[in-house]
């Protein structure tokens, strides 16, 4: 029997890291919002909170194509891409809390983190707001003939506001190197898509646009990382947009005001039997990626990580209030 090389041996270790990393970094998702989801009810947290729970997919498999210098713009249920894309648990926490030791400095909340460092452009609370910014950041990339690209995720409903399409048309006529990824987890705030969209095909949008674009399955980790690095290379190689719809499910409700009217506790259920965690985990436990100890010695290190998130953020301070008029353009 042949021998593997040692090439051969290093890439299937390598292979084997960058799958136990990818199942870390979605499970430390799960983890941290369902603690944001206790630290709420304790009144720890307050505003609005929107649960990234059953999305985790698409976030954690379209980072895996992203270098330092792209940029990144979500939406207000940011704090799966926030935590992809290695904003500092801690940071987030705290800017939930409301404490100026956030990476917002407590002035944004759930909705609004931000992070120059890692250039990650929020966290927007108005539906479709991100889309335009993403279309600026793509053109002053494209001005400076840098080789940045900028990634726009934002949901279905979206769609239906008229930044998407200004957004899309702008970015194919002036060919910007921007990913448009659509998490469509079929009901925006809480509309069926049918019912607010007369084309319910996301991916089918584009061709108004002349702009490329696929549909793929949101809820399969290493269906969308292989399809955002074939995005990502499309954008980044010929400097043209492309739109990427994920088909995906949000477990939790819209936001915690959310009494979830509009969907059956069945359909739920459903879709929870291809959670993308669990499934993802079954698969690295029957090719012998990742044994059952391993899984339990992440869990320990998950939650110690999130336990010193939590103690940053208590320990943070409140903004002082002679410091509430500052960054404010003008005072009246």
């Amino acid at each position: 029997m042949k021998k593997a090389s040692a090439i051969e041996t290093t890439s299937v270790q390598a292979d084997t890291k960058r799958k136990q990393e990818i199942f870390r970094q979605m499970l430390f998702i799960r983890r941290f919002e369902e603690k944001a989801v206790e630290l709420y009810s304790s009144g720890k947290i307050r505003g609005f909170l929107h649960l990234y729970i059953g999305e985790e997919a698409v976030a954690v498999g379209v980072m895996q194509s992203l270098t330092p210098e792209d940029r990144i713009v979500a939406t207000y249920r940011e704090h799966g891409h926030a935590l992809a894309r290695g904003v500092p648990p801690g940071a987030i926490m705290a800017e939930m809390y409301g404490k100026s030791n956030g990476c917002s400095r407590g002035r944004g909340g759930s909705m609004h983190l931000f992070d120059a460092s890692k250039n990650f452009y929020g966290g927007n609370a108005i539906v479709g707001g991100g889309l335009p910014m993403a279309v600026g950041l793509a053109l002053a990339d494209k001005m400076q003939r840098n080789s940045s690209i900028t990634v726009c995720f934002f949901g279905e409903g979206a769609v239906a506001e008229g930044e998407f399409h200004e957004s899309m048309n702008l970015a194919a006529l002036w060919q910007l190197p921007v990913l448009f990824i659509c998490e469509n987890n079929l009901y925006a705030m809480g509309t069926a898509l049918a019912r607010s969209h007369s084309q319910t095909d996301i991916a089918k949008k584009a061709e108004g646009y002349g702009i490329d674009s696929a549909a793929i399955d949101g809820m399969n980790v290493k269906e969308v990382e292989e399809s955002a690095k074939s995005s990502i290379d499309f954008v980044r190689t010929k400097s043209e947009p492309f739109l990427l719809e994920a088909r995906t499910y949000r477990f939790r409700a819209h936001s915690m005001y959310d009494p979830e009217l509009y969907r059956s506790k069945d359909e739920v259920e459903e879709w929870k039997e291809r959670c993308p965690i669990a499934s993802f985990q079954k698969e690295l436990l029957q090719e012998s990626t990742i044994s059952k100890d391993e899984i339990s010695q992440v869990e320990k290190e998950i939650e110690s990580e999130i336990a010193s998130a939590v103690a940053y953020a208590e320990a943070g301070k409140w903004e002082p209030i002679e410091d509430l008029l500052k960054d404010v353009y003008t005072v009246v």
